[in-house]
């Protein structure tokens, strides 16, 4: 079933991507993750799936494993979250809808929607943990954020690897970034910034 619910004036359908920056304090895992986004010149730093009803989604992130979260009020507030999803302080950027732009039937559209819904809710209630290896963005043993995403996507027949990687840092390719799923989307996004 896909489900629909507004966030910040966005409308979301099941299967479509939440991508956040860091607003973080300078905690350890921030500092590293914006380290990274040094590198990579990239605006999107964190990615979660709405998977419904109302704001139900799914996402890798500083829970350690792949978890179920729910956003209230219609609105993206990291701090209302925070009992649910951990230490991850974020503001959004923009919806991406990553099934949507590429000449799919309406009827296929629907069934990648609620097929990779599916497959992030089962990550999720295996307790999958989080997956610190960027560079095996292949395995199902324990994910990251983008990585996550990448899976249920590909699953479906859409690669959303770009390849982005970090300018003359070798074997980086292999990492799926959250800025790579905004950029792999085809439809129009919606950016809050």
């Amino acid at each position: 079933m896909i489900h629909e619910y507004e966030m910040n004036g966005l409308l979301m359908k099941t299967g479509d991507l939440i991508c956040t920056v860091d607003k973080g304090p300078d905690i350890l895992d921030g500092q590293f993750w914006r380290y990274i986004g040094h590198l990579v010149p990239a605006k999107v730093g964190h990615v979660a799936v709405y998977v419904g009803p109302e704001g139900r989604c799914v996402e890798a992130g500083a829970k350690g494993r792949v978890i179920t979260f729910n956003i209230t009020d219609h609105a993206w507030d990291a701090s209302k979250m925070r009992d649910q999803r951990g230490e991850i302080v974020d503001a959004l950027y923009g919806i991406a809808c990553p099934a949507r732009g590429r000449g799919l039937s309406e009827s296929r559209e629907t069934e990648v929607r609620e097929n990779v819904a599916r497959y992030c809710l089962a990550q999720a209630a295996a307790g999958k943990p989080y997956n610190p290896d960027l560079f095996n963005a292949n395995t199902e043993d324990a994910f990251y954020c983008s990585q996550l995403v990448y899976l249920a996507y590909l699953k479906n027949g859409i690669d959303l690897n770009t390849k982005m990687g970090i300018p003359h840092i070798p074997r980086t390719s292999s990492i799926i970034f959250p800025q790579e799923l905004w950029n792999g989307c085809v439809h129009v996004k919606y950016c809050l910034e």
